[in-house]
């Protein structure tokens, strides 16, 4: 390197011609790009046909596990692709085509259908992946830029991804390709999601330890204060007399009860300095001229992210406590929107 050549490494040092590029210049360059991955897809989701459907049908009647290669950037493609299907009831798995052929071939014994994932459909790898497991008696299903390749022609069935160009603007790094080979291979999960009748608590079973998991897992009753946290005063008491019950609880509020235990009210730290604002003597009135007489309530069975909606969508405004309440209207518990973070569903 020259003394008067520029070290791209040092903090501030711009590439060569970088300079001569405005900020506007540069999104712009990035939104061509988007746009043009955003029209591939629209012409992808035009050209879909019976061979499709046909795919479907494949993956749907596959008893075993449904093995997807790829190589290069369409190997990432198809390593999401198995992850895809396995998260949602179609058990799945990559297979290198470079390994597959010193030693792995063994990997798809069970297994019923391949997946390849390549853009041109020229490599020899998968190619002869492909007619390996045809003659193992597996279906074969290729997705591919070109239909008339030599993929394609050892594949059942072709899933062919039209396009014109790259992104790129030498038109070489795959990315409008990777892009509509990731689309058609969410294509194909979420038709099978929706023929396998796949529910929000299927995805939970396969995702027990994540946000995700644990948001369609969890429930109000896991998550509440119940028995000798829960904080109940009686609607014959006053302010004065509640106060202790509010306070030593440390809830931020109270269920309100009358004398059968059903709830008739909830009564917050905001509602106490309201009254204690707007009134002398505040202190003397009966609980039930400070509480909400009609509380948002859920039941401990319904789901604790259902619960934070109640708190954030409520109307008349966003609510920090949830009353927990039984079918005969009598409160078991009490969340917190602490409680919500705390089990990180925020």
């Amino acid at each position: 390197m020259s003394a008067d050549s520029p070290d791209r490494s040092e903090p501030g040092v711009e590439a060569p011609g970088c300079g001569a590029w405005s900020d506007d210049d540069l999104v712009a360059l990035g939104r061509e790009a988007v746009t043009q991955e955003a029209a591939a897809l629209i012409g992808l989701a035009g050209a879909l046909d019976a061979s499709f459907a046909a795919a479907v049908r494949v993956l749907l009647n596959s008893r075993g596990r449904v093995m997807v290669t790829g190589l290069g950037k369409s190997g990432f493609v198809a390593r999401k692709l198995a992850a895809t299907l396995t998260s949602t009831g179609t058990p799945s798995q990559f297979i290198h085509p470079v390994e597959a052929a010193h030693g792995d071939l063994g990997i798809v014994s069970g297994s019923e259908v391949l997946v390849a994932i390549s853009r041109s459909g020229a490599n020899p790898e998968v190619t002869a992946l492909l007619s390996f497991c045809r003659t193992f008696g597996m279906r074969t299903i290729v997705i591919t830029a070109d239909p008339a390749s030599d993929a394609a022609r050892a594949a059942d069935v072709v899933l062919h991804t039209p396009i014109e160009r790259e992104a790129c603007p030498l038109n070489l790094t795959p990315t409008t390709s990777s892009v509509a080979a990731m689309a058609m291979g969410d294509a194909l999960a979420v038709a099978l999601i929706r023929l396998r009748g796949f529910a929000a608590e299927d995805f939970a079973l396969f995702h027990p330890s994540g946000a995700l998991g644990r948001s369609l897992l969890l429930t109000a009753g896991e998550l509440m204060h119940t028995g000798d946290e829960l904080p109940v005063v009686s609607d014959r008491l006053t302010l004065r007399q509640s106060l202790p019950e509010i306070v030593g609880k440390r809830l931020g509020g109270a269920c309100v009860v009358d004398d059968e235990g059903r709830l008739v009210g909830l009564c917050v730290d905001g509602d106490i300095k309201r009254v204690l604002l707007d009134r002398e003597q505040a202190l003397d009135l009966p609980i039930t001229a400070a509480m909400n007489p009609r509380p948002t309530t859920i039941q401990p069975q319904e789901l604790a992210i259902s619960a934070l909606r109640l708190m954030e969508r409520r109307e008349g405004g966003a609510v920090t406590l949830l009353i927990v309440a039984d079918e005969q209207g009598r409160p078991v518990g009490l969340l917190h929107i602490h409680d919500i973070l705390r089990a990180g569903l925020l």
